[in-house]
């Protein structure tokens, strides 16, 4: 499956590698690509793996907001 996430306070390479990786550690999700201008996060998942939620909780952690 595919998801875009809306993700605010993203602004610098930091940020795209944060995000991107937090995305990355989580079982199930195979892809997670960061565009920055757009502020949103195309991410690839197994869904009978990982939910949005816990995709949505990962970058919460790490100091953004997901709209």
């Amino acid at each position: 499956m595919e998801k875009t996430l809306n993700v605010q306070g993203m602004s610098c390479g930091h940020c795209k590698m944060s995000v991107e990786n937090a995305l990355k550690n989580l079982d199930g999700v195979s892809a997670a690509e960061v565009n920055l201008e757009a502020g949103k996060v195309e991410v690839t998942f197994d869904d009978l793996k990982v939910n949005v939620t816990t995709m949505k909780d990962a970058v919460e952690e790490q100091g953004y907001d997901v709209a």
